[in-house]
């Protein structure tokens, strides 16, 4: 049996089978479960997917695991996470992937960059003397 996000709302699986669906439609192919399974077991090194799990995955019953919608995105030409949670998450991630990759924010990366690499009990020095500096600085804002 293949691993499929079981504890997935009703609602939200039938809203990954609206997007599966939608997103087959604009990739030029009929949303049917021969197709999708053809085209999925075609693209996919693990094991193959039956004609059920993909009738499935249309009738918005499951979702897929991972790495699947990772082979599903792919093939259709869309972000794993509009996939799976809709165009407003992959917009957030997008953000928020921006955020991070902005310049101005470089300091801080390679900042961090350079504390996951130190040994553990170094980091956890420089956590307590994060952690501190902030402790001081929130009873500072709050008139302490």
């Amino acid at each position: 049996m293949e691993a499929e996000f079981s504890f997935a709302s009703m609602n939200e699986k039938a809203e990954f089978a609206k997007r599966l669906s939608a997103a087959m439609l604009a990739a030029g192919y009929p949303d049917r479960p021969a197709v999708l399974e053809r085209e999925f077991n075609s693209r996919y090194w693990g094991r193959s997917v039956t004609f059920q799990a993909v009738s499935r995955w249309l009738r918005g019953q499951s979702i897929p695991a991972q790495d699947k919608l990772q082979v599903l995105a792919e093939w259709l030409g869309v972000e794993p996470q509009a996939l799976r949670f809709g165009e407003q998450a992959a917009k957030q991630v997008r953000e928020h992937r921006g955020l991070w990759e902005d310049s101005a924010h470089y300091q801080e990366r390679a900042t961090f960059e350079a504390y996951l690499a130190l040994p553990l009990p170094q980091r956890k020095i420089v956590r307590e003397v994060i952690m501190t500096f902030a402790k001081v600085a929130r009873s500072e804002d709050s008139g302490d």
